[in-house]
């Protein structure tokens, strides 16, 4: 019997595009609007917050310093996002390479981890502040604050590299068509065709021992907080320590209910349309970036103080 061997050569995209939001296309100019609006607010609002810390002196402290990575990664999350989904909004241009579109979802999931360690960082520095406010200098010296913003990036470099190893690894012989505005990790995993049950295990740990720790983290240390808050004698002390604490809450509010709810809906929101996902998974990603100057801005004196000096009083 004369047997015949047939090779099957498996092709693997390296070339993908983004469609954007399907089922939406002829809104794609209307939709672009608030995204263009949003990104503008981003780099002006973050830019001017940067610029009003490093300028004055006097806000020099933990808490500001913060506040000025947490809006040098808004930045960073929202141009590697926007500009691209603006491409595909009015040119159609959304070709992207494998190599680029893993670039994107690094920096996508490196600065949300390591915005959700600023945030930690920032309970830590109210924690410190209003428990032992007689030794805050002391706890909180400049060389404790690079060591744990180092500390912060390292996790977030550690913690995302493995899932480009993982990625690479895949063979993508599905479709290189990808509805969305941006990639993402599992989002691009599930055109392989290969088992990507590693990716989704590493995309849970990654999730609990990162985001959800900080969740827990945090909330403990504002169980602390509140406590000693509420142990103070004068009201004009409670108020004073609650305002404090207020726009940092605001932001950890603003950060974490949009990633929460996003990931209820992608788990149980099957019947949900696929244009709604997107939309809301983009949402996510405006929102933070456009509301921390915001509210930073009003609720913060100081920083309200000197951005109305910049903008008004020193014209006249």
């Amino acid at each position: 019997m004369n047997m015949t061997i047939i090779n099957i050569t498996v092709i693997s995209h390296t070339f993908f595009y983004l469609l954007g939001i399907p089922g939406l296309e002829d809104q794609h100019i209307w939709i672009s609007i608030p995204f263009f609006t949003s990104y503008i607010i981003v780099l002006l609002g973050n830019s001017l917050l940067i610029f009003v810390v490093i300028t004055d002196h006097s806000l020099h402290e933990p808490m500001y310093i913060f506040l000025c990575i947490l809006a040098g990664l808004d930045i960073t999350l929202s141009t590697i996002t926007i500009p691209k989904a603006l491409s595909i909004f009015w040119f159609n241009s959304g070709g992207i390479s494998l190599d680029g579109c893993i670039t994107q979802l690094f920096f996508i999931h490196f600065t949300f981890i390591a915005e959700s360690g600023i945030l930690l960082l920032m309970a830590f520095d109210r924690y410190i502040a209003i428990c032992y406010p007689l030794r805050y200098t002391m706890i909180l010296t400049p060389s404790v604050i690079i060591k744990s913003c180092m500390t912060i990036y390292l996790r977030s470099l550690f913690t995302v590299c493995p899932m480009i190893f993982l990625l690479k690894r895949l063979p993508f012989c599905k479709t290189n068509l990808l509805p969305h505005t941006l990639c993402e990790h599992i989002g691009l995993a599930k055109y392989a065709c290969a088992s990507i049950q590693v990716n989704i295990w590493y995309g849970l740990f990654v999730l609990v021992i990162t985001v959800v720790l900080d969740i827990i983290l945090i909330v403990a240390s504002y169980f602390v907080i509140l406590h000693a808050i509420f142990q103070m004698p004068s009201q004009d002390a409670r108020h004073k320590a609650l305002n404090t604490c207020g726009s940092h809450i605001c932001v950890i509010l603003l950060f974490y209910i949009p990633g929460v709810f996003t990931a209820l809906v992608q788990r149980f929101g099957k019947q949900i349309p696929p244009h709604v996902h997107i939309l809301i998974a983009n949402v996510c990603i405006l929102i933070p970036p456009v509301m921390n100057p915001i509210i930073y801005g009003i609720k913060t004196k100081q920083i309200k103080n000197r951005v109305s000096y910049l903008l008004f009083e020193r014209q006249r």
